[in-house]
């Protein structure tokens, strides 16, 4: 049984960030919302509060019950989750005069706490709160305050509880309090004793037996995209259940130049029982005329469905639909606040559960993106697909703004082309998290050879992010982009301009539809 922390959500922004830093440490752990806590079972080793926006002075603020979970194991507080242990066992928590938020000094005043242990006196910590602790109650004690608070940390007294309990004020899974990491690895290796068993060869090991058990001699059909989350499933399955996964992969027709073939050949050299449907007239039949970036989503969804639907009719003995969902998805599903206002549709296989009929199964449920490739490395996936970047479902449909056309995506393909194996031949690749050319529906006023031109306008786009929550545009060369420029000018007919976007998200989106 694999040993795991359990994070309680009160609707924080920085509750991912606390899985993230416990996962670094090679510890499982799970989010939980507060008011949808399962049983609690043996392996879990610890449990986390998180923040919340909310205040516990209000009626309806969240609150679980504290005791039941002291009682079952050690815990941590953070922000909110520390107001929340003051205020249900007799301390006060009132509105802060001043917005506490921002940058602090933590000043150490048991220097022998063991959550504390290797901590710099006066480091740095990021407060975000708006209420503020004056009294921890008679069951805790003060370990540690700041420059701007009398109450930065407490502890449970000894023999007050069946299990030790620590709560912050401020965040230690930010990157702003520079020695919060020490912090969280003093709670998971000496508050609650963890080991560090969760690693990419565990997870690729465990994951193997319990699809084996889960599906058994019957078959499975799984979505290709080419991209890292459904290679990475399909490995997994093929390493549990060989030939009974069938693969499909589609060619919508807004794929990148010649990465139909291109992919297809480096999924039969893994191995993997592939078949490849070229499906680019139809989608582009459907698509002409339409211009609205939900309409064109919606229409290759529903178009997607109907062909894969189609392939997997002919496959009467599957029983399984594998899908590439991870833990974000998983996350967001059952938030606090539930599913959050939808920024723009995505393209998935969600309606195919109900159309085929089939059992569903998610290898990858409990993985973050970064993890997803180390678990993908542990499979030996080919670097090509390993390290790809993210790649839109609906493909250049949604990096042509307006209505699409066979000339359209040829012009983008090459552009888009152009760009992606400079950023290779530069070394840049690997280290941009996502880039790609927009085919822009404007024209401008060019020279060349003497004459006037009026053609299209390519922008490049290109961010760095963790797992594309949030990001900034990259900081490419100038001479890289100058000569990505100038190639695409000269080489791309129909292009006389070529601009670089630097907005970041957010308030702008990676992609521009």
């Amino acid at each position: 049984m694999t040993e795991k922390i359990l994070i309680i959500d009160f609707g924080s922004q920085y509750t991912q960030l606390i899985a993230r830093r416990v996962r670094e440490n090679e510890v499982y752990c799970e989010i939980i919302p507060y008011n949808k806590i399962p049983a609690l079972t043996s392996d879990i080793k610890g449990i986390i509060l998180s923040g919340s926006p909310a205040s516990v002075r209000d009626a309806d603020a969240p609150k679980v019950d504290v005791q039941k979970l002291i009682d079952f194991s050690p815990l941590l507080g953070v922000c909110y989750g520390a107001q929340l242990l003051s205020h249900t066992f007799g301390g006060s928590v009132e509105k802060s005069n001043l917005r506490e938020y921002g940058r602090g000094s933590l000043q150490i005043k048991k220097a022998d706490d063991i959550l504390l242990k290797g901590l710099t006196d006066n480091c740095q910590v990021w407060m975000s709160h708006a209420d503020s602790i004056k009294d921890v109650g008679s069951k805790f004690e003060i370990i540690a305050a700041s420059d701007s608070i009398e109450v930065a940390a407490f502890r449970s007294k000894n023999g007050t509880f069946t299990n030790k309990v620590y709560a912050l004020q401020f965040h230690p899974e930010v990157y702003h309090s520079t020695e919060g990491e020490k912090i969280i690895k003093n709670f998971l290796f000496d508050v609650c004793a963890c080991s560090h068993k969760w690693t990419p060869a565990s997870f690729v090991e465990d994951t193997v037996i319990k699809l084996r058990e889960q599906i058994g001699n019957e078959k499975v059909i799984l979505g290709l995209s080419g991209g890292v989350d459904s290679s990475v499933a399909a490995l997994l399955l093929e390493e549990a259940i060989g030939d009974n996964l069938l693969c499909i992969f589609v060619d919508n027709g807004l794929l990148r130049k010649d990465e139909f073939e291109t992919v297809m050949n480096k999924y039969r050299e893994m191995g993997l029982n592939v078949h490849g449907v070229k499906a680019g007239e139809r989608f582009l039949s459907e698509l002409k005329d339409v211009s609205d970036p939900e309409q064109k989503r919606k229409i290759i969804g529903r178009v997607f469905i109907e062909i894969f639907e189609h392939e997997a009719n002919k496959h009467p003995e599957v029983k399984w639909l594998a899908q590439g969902t991870i833990y974000p998805d998983v996350i967001e599903s059952v938030s606090v606040k539930g599913p959050s206002q939808t920024i723009k549709s995505h393209h998935n296989v969600g309606g195919l559960p109900d159309v085929l009929k089939l059992k569903i199964v998610e290898p990858l449920r409990n993985l973050f993106k970064d993890e997803v490739r180390k678990a993908g490395k542990e499979l030996g996936l080919v670097p090509e697909i390993l390290f790809r970047h993210p790649f839109p479902g609906p493909g250049l449909a949604v990096r042509i703004l307006g209505d699409i056309t066979h000339e359209k995506v040829r012009i983008l393909q090459e552009a888009d082309h152009i760009y992606i194996e400079n950023l290779k031949k530069f070394g840049l690749y690997n280290s941009v998290w996502q880039a790609g050319a927009v085919l822009t529906p404007i024209k401008t006023v060019g020279v060349m050879g003497d004459e006037r031109t009026y053609e299209n306008v390519v922008a490049l786009r290109a961010v760095d992010s963790t797992d594309g929550m949030t990001a900034d545009w990259s900081r490419l060369p100038y001479d890289f982009l100058a000569r990505t420029s100038n190639e695409i000018i000269n080489q791309v007919k129909g292009v006389n301009r070529v601009v670089y976007d630097i907005s970041s998200k957010p308030p702008a989106t990676i992609e521009w539809e």
